[in-house]
């Protein structure tokens, strides 16, 4: 038997992040790991484990047979695909597709000596820079939040417990506060605000963060991955983050502005759309620059002006006396700390996810031109190829795509001579599937269901993921599938006119290499499915593979993770209470809670959507309310709808 090596790849259902283990010959894959085999004619099986109900407790083998590499189903219930099509045994070559359950899975081998092989370390990324909040691609790696020989934190942060006799002795300022809020972002923003119509006060609420606008970091990945103010978001309208009710919802005050601008017939429109969506016509999605103008009133509603301070938080601590202390900097050299009985963490995104590829690639040719992420400002993209025409290599297939593609075709308007090359790594022939339900596929992109977030909000989706244990919600959260390209016509029509007319072209393949080219375009050189090895050449290479919000990625959250010895699920977030609070981290009567992308895993599914940061923040206020937190009331019917006709009229909650 040949000494063969396995290169298997997929990208997670749940969060799109790559998975590339290298395992030897046989291999036996199942979602039960004391149901696979250990040993097949005396060797020994390497057994990978697929977190997915559609997946059987054995559901596959790839073995060696008479000098072929084939795989075999197991008698599973829902069968194994090759390359799209049903099989029940299929000999295997090199870059074939698998489909168990909702893994999509190319296999890359080579027999006895290595083949060329895709690039496989780990996936780089593009940090956020600590003092602008601007994607940074000049940063290699953030420095730890604690390093040697640093004079701040001071050394009491090395212990659990710090003493606040200590933080005073330092000399350095020390405030305190009731509430607080890490991150002064969207997440920090909802929590704040529901604390504010629960009742508190806002002199006892800070949120410390690095920008005063709660959405500046989200409007800045809107408009670098070309969402400007007037074009839609991806959400629906009654996700509001400025609006706990809901109601009105973003498309009735829409319908209101145009009816009093004399435009009945658009203002009927948004109307029908709520009613009649998604059977009759497209789902409503609300202007980007609308949202950002409701959350604007908000915040002077609230007090957020009072309530933000600027400040990098470098270090989180509990204290002797049961609350916890965060140490900051407000400057270069200018440090202080903030003691609170009561903290929230929603630190966002830390960083954006970049191909290694293309990472080598800007390394090696210092050109942050041609190869650029879609999070990053490319503007010059688009301007370029308005004005000189060119070919555009997008990788990645997700919701950021689909707004690039679009992006182009309206550059098209303007100059016809654009081609765009999409490269993907394998087909994909059909969507996630959980009991009777199936996400649709079309050209190998998979669609989001109507209203994802509000199915996870107040339906059986959220009941399940609560009573479910940790094993139960992997295999839950792998058969949904996260959040991917939205069910829009008008955007499958593009593609639809694209692939028709030829300027819009889809290929399959795993990237060996990229290098630049004689007349300063990129190559890159690619294994296809069937064809051998070809080059790509581009003007332009578009990364549109998402965020990254691994946990360790965090200095802040690493520290803290590490200091306290903190669990992590199997996503690599923190795990929460079903109330989002991080029990491991209470602290008598301190409490401290979580909300966004770094607590995916856990009991609720869309956390980094609009309606995901609300569901957190109402479940952790109400835990706050039941531990009589100072200030925290119940909303019952009379205070909600008393506090609804003071938001309706733009009074203050208190």
């Amino acid at each position: 038997m040949p000494n063969l090596q396995i290169l298997l790849s997929w990208d997670d259902p749940a969060t799109g992040e790559r998975r590339e283990p290298r395992l030897s010959v046989p291999i036996a894959f199942g979602r039960e790991f004391a149901r696979l085999p250990e040993q097949l004619r005396g060797e020994r099986v390497s057994r990978m484990l697929l977190n997915s109900n559609e997946v059987s407790r054995y559901h596959a083998l790839i073995d060696w047979e008479q000098n072929q590499l084939v795989v075999i189903d197991q008698g599973s219930v829902n069968g194994l695909s090759v390359n799209g099509q049903r099989q029940t045994r299929s000999v295997l070559n090199n870059g074939d597709t698998l489909q168990i359950g909702p893994y999509m899975i190319t296999v890359n081998f080579s027999i006895n000596a290595p083949a060329p092989a895709p690039v496989t370390s780990p996936p780089s990324t593009i940090h956020f820079n600590p003092k602008t909040n601007i994607p940074d691609p000049s940063l290699p790696s953030l420095r730890p939040v604690t390093p040697l020989g640093s004079n701040f934190p001071p050394p009491a942060f090395q212990a659990q417990q710090v003493d606040v006799q200590a933080l005073h002795a330092t000399g350095l300022p020390v405030d305190e506060c009731d509430y607080l809020a890490v991150g002064a972002g969207l997440g920090s923003f909802i929590w704040t605000d529901l604390l504010r119509i629960s009742g508190v006060r806002a002199d006892k609420i800070v949120a410390l963060g690095l920008e005063a606008e709660p959405y500046a970091r989200y409007k800045r990945l809107c408009l670098n991955s070309q969402i400007p103010l007037y074009e839609r978001l991806r959400s629906n309208s009654d996700s509001c983050p400025d609006n706990i009710w809901g109601w009105p919802s973003y498309a009735l005050r829409e319908a209101w502005h145009d009816v009093t601008q004399g435009k009945p017939n658009s203002a009927f429109r948004y109307l029908w759309q709520v009613f009649a969506e998604p059977t009759f016509i497209e789902t409503y999605t609300p202007r980007a620059g609308n949202v950002f103008d409701s959350i604007d009133r908000e915040c002077r509603r609230i007090g957020w002006q009072q309530i933000y301070r600027y400040g990098r938080v470098r270090a989180i601590r509990k204290t002797a006396d049961g609350r916890y202390c965060v140490a900051y900097s407000r400057g270069t050299r200018d440090y202080a700390f903030f003691v609170s009985r009561y903290l929230h963490l929603a630190t966002g995104y830390p960083a954006i996810q970049f191909l290694p590829d293309l990472q080598a690639y800007r390394e090696k040719y210092q050109d942050f031109k041609a190869v650029v992420n879609a999070y990053e400002e490319h503007d010059h993209v688009y301007q370029q190829l308005e004005q000189q025409g060119g070919i555009v290599l997008l990788r990645g297939r997700g919701i950021v795509a689909s707004r690039i593609v679009q992006r182009i075709y309206e550059a098209r308007k303007k100059n016809r001579n654009i081609t765009v090359l999409h490269l993907m790594r394998s087909p994909k022939p059909q969507g996630n599937k959980f009991q009777k339900a199936q996400r649709l596929v079309k050209n190998h992109y998979e669609f989001q269901p109507f209203n994802w977030p509000k199915a996870c909000w107040s339906g059986e989706l959220r009941v399940m993921l609560e009573k479910a244990t940790p094993d139960e919600r992997k295999s839950l959260l792998a058969d949904w599938g996260g959040t991917t390209t939205a069910d829009r016509h008008d955007w499958q029509q593009i593609t639809e006119q694209g692939l028709r007319e030829g300027w819009y072209q889809i290929t399959f393949g795993d990237v060996l290499d990229v290098e630049r080219g004689s007349q300063n375009r990129t190559i890159s050189h690619i294994r296809e499915k069937g064809l051998g090895e070809m080059k790509l050449e581009a003007d332009f290479i578009v990364d549109a593979t998402g965020l990254d919000a691994k946990v360790q990625t965090n200095p802040l959250l690493d520290d803290l993770v590490k200091n306290y010895n903190l669990p992590l699920n199997h996503l690599g977030r923190l795990v929460v209470a079903n109330n989002f609070e991080l029990a491991e981290m209470r602290n008598t009567k301190g409490q401290m809670y979580a909300a966004g992308a770094i607590t995916l895993g856990g009991p609720y599914a869309a956390v980094d959507s609009f309606l995901g940061l609300q569901y957190a923040a109402l479940v952790a206020v109400e835990a706050l309310a039941n531990s009589r937190a100072p200030g925290v009331k119940h909303l019952n019917a009379f205070s909600s709808f008393s506090q609804w006709l003071k938001w309706v009229f733009n009074q203050s909650p208190i």
